[in-house]
């Protein structure tokens, strides 16, 4: 039976659209019943908000966690990865241990962050162990490479603590102004000299346990201008930011294919250039960044089992093939800028709601989220933590037996994620 659908105008919708008359899905009004919402953050808030909070019904689902922003606003994601650090340590798990610097070995996947005003005193203590460091600024609760700036020059913060501290009183009143400052990745991987970053999408149908899909078609977007660190650049953007909408306007910005790579293509030119061990090294710690960082925020998530969601990371390679991430996007972009553009986030509709929708029913969100391998499309189960559970028992057990277990131990033991091959 087809379902009802409704969706948000406040959203580029032409790909939903056309993915929900594919399936023969109905739009209907706001005052009718409904199966499937896609809706914006703004919707979501509201309607999981204590005022308004109403009761979804079991054959209801959003597209959205009702408090995603544990993951997606840029300093709540680094306070839940601080604390899940903390408690690895207090567990003395290995994935916690530290090198002679006291950074951590296999958890240091962000770069290092304060948020101010509040950890004011705490930036400079560190800025003033590398003064010559650059930082980037970026406020907590925007997206597209708005408000973004970069200091070398402690001068700089306090001139922008003089300039906003209406925006600072407001920060510590309403939380809508708080920014992050980060250490800016100076040593980026540079293809044509130019910097760019990884644009990947992660599908999570649960939390508890957690589920996660990882999207086979992501890209890279690159910047228009070639990446110089020199101090007398730090103002152009062009040079920094990878975001489309800041590139785009660019005069060496070409629309035909909007300065992105797919992934694949990165995965042959880095195989071409550095190996192909080492390039499949460097995409199972990018899995690795994505798994730990949703174990970080799933003990804080509300798992509300009418709700999935499609999550855009941001990741950034260093010249040592080490992966940063950077941020993650609850609303990903899907307004198409050129026309491979449009076909892939086409595609990753379609795969989503195959995932979460199978046969172009909704389903009884009592249903244990198990899809036919036959809907996953271009996703691959990047994580599942009951078969990880499963996986572990009858390891134990057959250890316990005297069986050979059959395969080496990894660095992480059992919280190693069970990692999609891309091929």
């Amino acid at each position: 039976m087809a379902g009802k659908v409704k969706w948000v105008t406040d959203i580029e919708k032409s790909v939903l659209i056309n993915n929900f008359e594919k399936r023969g899905w109905i739009q209907v009004t706001d005052t009718e019943d409904w199966n499937f919402y896609w809706m914006s953050i703004q919707t979501i808030r509201n309607v999981f908000s204590v005022d308004t909070r109403y009761r979804l019904s079991d054959d209801q689902m959003v597209n959205h966690f009702p408090n995603h922003y544990e993951l997606t606003r840029k300093d709540l994601m680094i306070k839940n990865i601080k604390r899940y650090r903390k408690e690895l340590e207090k567990e003395s798990s290995p994935l916690a241990e530290k090198d002679e610097n006291g950074k951590y070995v296999y958890l240091d996947f962000v770069p290092v962050t304060f948020m101010l005003p509040a950890d004011y005193n705490l930036f400079v203590e560190e800025f003033r162990k590398s003064p010559s460091s650059t930082w980037i600024m970026k406020p907590c609760g925007k997206a597209q490479g708005k408000g973004i700036f970069l200091i070398n020059k402690l001068s700089q913060i306090k001139k922008w603590s003089r300039d906003s501290r209406t925006s600072t009183f407001m920060a510590a009143n309403s939380g809508k102004e708080a920014y992050v400052i980060s250490l800016y990745i100076d040593n980026p991987l540079l293809i044509g000299g130019k910097k760019f970053d990884l644009r990947l999408y992660v599908l999570v149908s649960t939390y508890r346990p957690l589920k996660c899909y990882m999207y086979k078609l992501g890209f890279c977007r690159f910047c228009t201008v070639k990446y110089t660190p020199s101090t007398s650049e730090l103002d152009n953007m062009f040079v920094h930011l990878t975001n489309v909408a800041i590139q785009k306007h660019g005069d060496d910005y070409n629309p035909v294919h909007g300065g992105k790579w797919t992934v694949n293509n990165l995965r042959l030119y880095l195989e071409s250039t550095r190996g192909k061990e080492v390039t499949n090294h460097l995409f199972d710690q990018i899995h690795w960044i994505v798994v730990h960082s949703l174990k970080a925020v799933a003990p804080v998530m509300i798992n509300d089992k009418h709700c999935f969601e499609c999550y855009g990371y941001d990741i950034i390679i260093d010249d040592k093939l080490k992966p940063w991430l950077i941020e993650v996007n609850a609303s990903p972009s899907l307004t198409s800028s050129t026309a491979n553009d449009r076909i892939l986030k086409y595609n990753l509709i379609n795969d989503t709601l195959n995932i979460v929708a199978p046969n172009g029913e909704i389903p009884d969100c009592r249903w244990n989220r198990t899809p036919p391998k036959e809907a996953l499309g271009n996703y691959q189960v990047l994580y599942d933590e009951e078969q990880a559970m499963s996986e572990n028992a009858d390891r134990d057990l057959r250890s316990r037996s005297g069986q050979s277990l059959g395969s080496k131990s990894t660095k992480s033991g059992s919280a190693r994620p069970v990692t999609a091959t891309w091929k």
